[in-house]
């Protein structure tokens, strides 16, 4: 089975994304199924994991009714208050309904530190403690707090979301690839090869500028714990979607086996978030 481990759908009908204006040009939209079954089916992709794009309870929901819907669907990454008393009561709430399978906070938007407060520490241990999946939507700022939050919980069940966000552009490696290796060093975090081509409209980009940063971070992580996501529609600020997956597979280099190539194209992405294949 081939899963895209990252996507989005969303309703411009809607008022709690926030960041949703015209301003953001094509992604002021609606992106439903519809829209996007007919690439995944160019592509032979099977299903997908749609991630949340608001900070609300009431879009989990929404994607949730999209899961249960649509048969492309195999999960949701939803989102609760991590920093809210009530934040175990809502989630085994959300827990009831299988395609439920990870939360994600949306630290790109928070301060750097923000996840070492003792309240998300003390949530993000009862996450681990039942090895529910987590996204971590990070940028290259946060990295040195996530590998002290996972020096605090080291069995918490992560996965980097677009690599971190590296700075593609300068082509600079580091300190970015030396601080995913420390991420890397906790054997329960993996790492999406998604979000990689700019996320601003129509910005030049090339395989052979991005493939650097893919293949340091499948070195840092390995085979087993990479995979890919599409990060739909999104990406469409500056690639089609026949493009990004493209890019993943220039991304590809090397013998990679049968196998492999099986796990980085669906499996890693099942076994993180419990999803039968």
């Amino acid at each position: 089975m081939k899963i895209d481990s990252h996507q989005h759908y969303w309703l411009t009908s809607r008022t709690d994304y926030g960041w949703l204006q015209p301003s953001v040009k094509r992604l002021y939209a609606d992106y439903m199924p519809e829209d996007l079954k007919p690439l995944l089916k160019s592509h032979g992709i099977d299903r997908t994991i749609i991630v949340q794009a608001a900070p609300t309870v009431a879009e989990t929901e929404f994607m949730l009714g999209i899961a249960r819907e649509e048969e492309t669907v195999a999960g949701v990454v939803g989102w609760v208050d991590l920093t809210a008393p009530d934040f175990e009561q809502v989630w085994l709430r959300l827990r009831e309904d299988p395609y439920f399978v990870g939360i994600r906070p949306m630290i790109q938007d928070l301060p750097s530190e923000w996840i070492l407060q003792d309240i998300v520490v003390k949530n993000l241990r009862v996450l681990a403690d039942a090895q529910f999946p987590l996204d971590l939507q990070a940028n290259m700022r946060h990295l040195p707090f996530l590998v002290q939050l996972l020096e605090q919980i080291p069995h918490l069940r992560a996965v980097v979301d677009h690599l971190a966000k590296p700075n593609i552009p300068s082509g600079a490696l580091e300190p970015w690839g030396t601080q995913m290796e420390q991420l890397a060093s906790f054997p329960n975090v993996m790492c999406k090869l998604s979000g990689m081509v700019p996320g601003t409209l129509d910005e030049p980009w090339t395989n052979e500028g991005i493939q650097p940063f893919a293949l340091r971070a499948i070195e840092a992580f390995g085979r087993k714990r990479v995979m890919f996501g599409s990060d739909w529609p999104v990406c469409t600020l500056s690639a089609t979607y026949d493009q990004t997956v493209g890019l993943f597979e220039a991304c590809l280099t090397g013998d990679w086996s049968e196998e492999e190539r099986a796990d980085v194209y669906g499996g890693n992405a099942a076994r993180f978030y419990g999803i039968k294949v």
